[in-house]
């Protein structure tokens, strides 16, 4: 039986035995009365065993420290007026398997630096428990969301021969020291992927709805809270679908999925208001409820540059077209301004993808990035470009040889009408929905740069 179990049935297994395996939290002994806190896991509940002298096993009880693993059979007592419901009489306790003394996660306040440093351990304190039961609730709501709406989960390449952002952050995958890359082990450049965007839009052109949920890898030597080299992304695509529709998708999937959580996770949610960010469920309950807005990326000018005329300042307050907006300019627009989530449209072409539609006006792209408040940008996409011509003449401005995308560009040759698609990172989704203030606090075993442990 497990604590999980306990607290679903405990009002129907009052007065029964019970026979419980978990890991000692705390122990602490009293001139007649001891008590044992365990978790097992299978909830963020803790429970309270009892046991005094005459229980079986007394002296092994006594002798567990923190992290211990023990069997515990006993009598289920309702605790009605305490802040458990129940806690267990204890007739026999066996030590399974003593802790050192010297366990590193003790009874005490610990800094998520610290705990950084003893991954391996450090989900087995709550916060962890909290934020990691809240990062398996989501992931499985993804998933449950795109195959209700008739998607098919493609699994693409983590090594890959694509850049599909152009940017050139790729770990290069090679067994050759000289990066003699035609003697390689694939006759070529490989690298691990940035993005599995491009396969998707094949695969859309087959099923017409498609997802990809898997790691992609940075090789970018960021040191904030919000980068990792190794992370997690979602990427629907949707053929004969525009920006709208793209629009629509992101909204209705980022809804759906804290809807999901806050339906599952309530009792990891109010620990990780109280421990993290006090009104976060608030704050997320605000996006399922939320009307978004929608601002095109000139608009948002516009508003900065009265906003400075009006005596606001910003770090960045040379406001022009072709800013890329900084996280700043992102939470005024939906904190300030609009106060609701919003989605900024039709970005310069210069500082988008080569992949995005042209716009009619020959300077802006079809792109969205979607903003919320307390984080600024959440998610990304845009509608593809359709026009061989188009899309060529911007590998060119990017510098991107078309030859190594052949099989992508390609695509439009054998009819290609609309694609449409977005990019969530699922780490920054983690960190907006618990209240986490680090990506490294999100995910089990953070890959940084110089932290390779685990």
């Amino acid at each position: 039986m497990d604590i999980k179990y306990l607290y679903y049935k405990h009002e129907t297994l009052k007065e029964q035995k019970i026979t419980i395996i978990g890991r000692v939290r705390s122990n602490r002994q009293g001139k007649a009365v001891s008590f044992m806190v365990l978790n097992d896991g299978t909830t963020l509940n803790d429970l309270q065993v009892v046991y005094k002298e005459e229980t079986e096993g007394f002296d092994e009880g006594t002798k567990s420290r923190v992290s211990s693993i023990v069997e515990v059979e006993g009598i289920l007592v309702p605790t009605p007026s305490r802040a458990q419901p129940f806690e267990i009489y204890a007739t026999t306790i066996t030590l399974l398997d003593q802790a050192i003394q010297d366990y590193p996660l003790q009874k005490k306040e610990h800094s998520p630096e610290f705990l950084r440093e003893i991954s391996h351990l450090r989900a087995r304190t709550k916060t962890f428990q909290a934020i990691f039961r809240v990062r398996s609730t989501a992931a499985y709501a993804i998933h449950k969301f795109f195959q209700e709406n008739n998607y098919v989960y493609v699994t693409t390449p983590v090594i890959t021969s694509n850049d599909a952002e152009g940017a050139g952050e790729q770990f290069i995958v090679t067994v050759n020291e000289n990066k003699d890359y035609a003697n390689d082990y694939f006759g070529k450049k490989a690298s691990l992927t940035v993005s599995g965007q491009l396969n998707g839009e094949a695969f859309a052109q087959a099923f017409k709805k498609i997802y990809t949920f898997g790691p992609t890898f940075r090789a970018e030597n960021s040191h904030t809270t919000k980068h990792a080299s190794e992370f997690w992304m979602i990427e629907p695509e949707v053929a004969f679908a525009d920006l709208n529709q793209n629009i629509q998708l992101m909204q209705d999937m980022l809804k759906s999925v804290i809807s999901y959580v806050l339906q599952q996770n309530k009792a990891e949610l109010e620990f990780l208001q109280e421990q993290l960010e006090p009104g976060l469920i608030e704050k997320i309950t605000g996006i399922v409820n939320s009307k978004f807005k929608i601002n095109t990326y000139e608009e948002v000018l516009d508003i900065l540059q009265k906003a400075i005329d009006n005596g606001h300042k910003f770090e960045e307050n040379n406001i022009h077209f072709g800013l890329d907006l900084g996280t700043e300019h992102e939470r005024f627009i939906c904190e300030q301004i609009n106060k609701c989530p919003t989605f900024v449209v039709n970005y310069p072409k210069e500082i988008k993808s080569f992949y995005m539609k042209l716009n009619e006006d020959g300077k802006t792209v079809a792109a969205a990035d979607l903003l919320v408040p307390g984080i600024g940008e959440l998610c990304g996409g845009s509608e593809r470009e359709s026009s061989l011509d188009n899309i060529l003449e911007r590998c060119e401005f990017f510098r991107i040889n078309p030859e190594e995308l052949d099989w992508y560009i390609g695509l439009r040759k054998y009819g290609f009408y609309k694609s449409a698609g977005f990019g969530l990172g699922f780490e920054r989704l983690i960190m907006y929905i618990t209240g986490a203030a680090n990506i490294r606090d999100v995910i089990p075993f953070p890959r940084t740069p110089k932290t390779l442990l685990y």
